[in-house]
């Protein structure tokens, strides 16, 4: 108790503590509802609302800290450059969860088997369609897939097709399809769904 009275008559804890915690708070409120946000995106209804109880719960308490010390231009600075630090780590950690689904296509300006038995060999389901271009006939190739394995399909289209021109989208809800085997882990148990 005395050392929190010699921190606060020195200053030390309005101009630097609370100014940390202040930021710190931030931190974790923003990355929550950043993560909620991309939840709710993905249809994750059970634990976008707990995730905002949280981000909230943080949030208030950070913002209550602002309004006692409105003088205090160092906790602003904090609150700000918090906000800032909780969307890049929330969106760190959007990456690594690595959820959902994606369309891929791939258009390519000539047939090419390699580029689709690779895929197939790699547990892939693609649907092939033949198309016309402004520059004339082209081969269409759409496949969903679960987003973890984004990396590994780009791997392929540029490894077999280095010139093809490919785009990726979310998708909303997927039924059945064929995926690559999921790989076993707590994280695959935790986020198994189609969406």
């Amino acid at each position: 108790m005395e050392l929190l009275r010699q921190l606060s008559d020195s200053g030390i804890f309005s101009w630097v503590i609370l100014p940390a915690l202040i930021f710190l708070a931030r931190v974790c409120d923003v990355t929550i509802g950043t993560v909620r946000i991309i939840f709710i995106a993905r249809g994750r209804k059970f634990l976008a609302p707990l995730l905002g109880f949280f981000e909230v719960s943080i949030w208030l308490l950070a913002i209550s800290q602002i309004m006692q010390n409105v003088n205090n231009l160092v906790c602003f600075i904090a609150y700000a450059f918090g906000f800032a630090t909780g969307n890049f780590i929330g969106i760190l950690i959007e990456e690594k969860l690595a959820m959902g689904t994606l369309i891929v296509r791939i258009i390519l300006a000539e047939k090419d088997t390699t580029l689709k038995e690779r895929l197939f060999d790699a547990g892939f389901g693609v649907t092939v369609i033949d198309g016309r271009g402004k520059n004339g006939a082209v081969e269409m190739l759409f496949s969903v897939i679960k987003r973890r394995d984004l990396d590994k399909i780009v791997g392929i289209i540029e490894e077999c097709q280095a010139n093809a021109f490919y785009s990726v989208e979310d998708a909303k809800s997927v039924s059945k399809g064929i995926f690559p085997e999921a790989r076993p882990g707590l994280k695959s148990r935790f986020l198994r769904k189609g969406k």
